[in-house]
């Protein structure tokens, strides 16, 4: 077992050095490979921060409950219960007296209030549920609207439909994109493996004249190509907290034009690894092919 560690250990040593032999080779196939993982990577925050705009804009996922004109505090009791037991998520209730001060405090509406005999409005509940999934908003609401004393239950599903469906287009848009760039980082790597292994032919006739394995010959060149490719996603990964940086204020100031205080959220740990480990996975296959195909003329 030792030699196996101090096998790759030395693999991964010789990878290291061809990478800093060729300093200028290695930025610009690093650049290459960040950009390349940005755009993908760039796309998938952007959706993520635009899905976390979609839930935080008001009443996107609220349900309105309306309770019947006539509904007495017992029918609202009735009510709360059964919400607690559907356990939908988050809600509170709005009393049709709050409902009328809130009516009067509205520009113009002081006097039309006053004028009315009695208060028109009815008891509310505002749900906040956890699934915020179309069918699942739809079934909930179908399923409030029968309820004893509930005139109307409200829901904007056609919005959260298209919101919905935009999302999942842009979702499909982006697995397309990424597939794409990652044939790309993967013929980058296919091809400076290639000049690597033509530049060392004559260090691999000799290892093979000596008994040199091929995993042996391999295992250098893997290497090489998986550092690459990790240090591209990081790369990658700085670029686009650049961009989120830069972008942050702007967007900022926007949201606060329309009373709402969204900001960017910027990619966890977990994401930059797993760029990272996307990176590496895909320079180990355009290594893997790469030496799979030049190695034949040695045979």
């Amino acid at each position: 077992m030792s030699a196996w560690f101090a096998q790759h250990r030395a693999a991964l040593a010789a990878a290291l050095r061809r990478l800093w032999s060729t300093p200028l080779n290695t930025l610009l196939s690093l650049l290459v490979i960040g950009i390349a993982l940005t755009l993908p990577g760039f796309g998938y925050v952007a959706l993520d921060n635009l899905r976390d705009l979609g839930n935080s804009a008001t009443g996107v996922q609220q349900i309105s409950l309306f309770m019947n004109l006539d509904a007495s505090r017992k029918d609202v009791g009735e009510i709360e219960n059964r919400l607690r037991q559907a356990a939908t998520g988050k809600w509170h209730f709005v009393p049709k007296e709050e409902a009328l001060k809130r009516m009067q405090a509205s520009e113009g509406m002081a006097e039309i209030v006053a004028s009315l005999p009695r208060n028109p409005l009815p008891d509310a509940f505002v749900i906040e549920p956890t699934n915020g999934e179309p069918e699942a908003l739809e079934i909930l609401r179908k399923e409030i609207a029968g309820w004893p004393k509930v005139a109307h239950v409200q829901l904007d599903s056609a919005w959260v439909k298209r919101f919905d469906a935009f999302l999942r287009l842009a979702r499909l848009a982006l697995w397309m994109l990424a597939a794409i760039f990652a044939a790309g980082l993967v013929a980058v790597t296919f091809n400076t493996i290639r000049l690597q292994v033509m530049a060392q032919a004559a260090e691999i006739e000799v290892a093979r004249m000596i008994g040199a394995t091929d995993a042996f010959i391999r295992r250098p060149f893997y290497y090489y190509g998986a550092l690459q490719g990790a240090l591209g996603g990081l790369l990658a990964a700085g670029l686009v907290f650049a961009a989120l940086h830069l972008l942050g204020e702007p967007v900022g100031n926007l949201a606060a034009l329309y009373g709402s205080s969204f900001a960017l959220r910027e990619p966890g740990p977990v994401e930059v690894a797993a760029l990272a480990a996307l990176g590496a996975f895909l320079g180990w296959i355009g290594a893997q092919l790469s030496v799979s195909l030049s190695l034949r003329k040695f045979d």
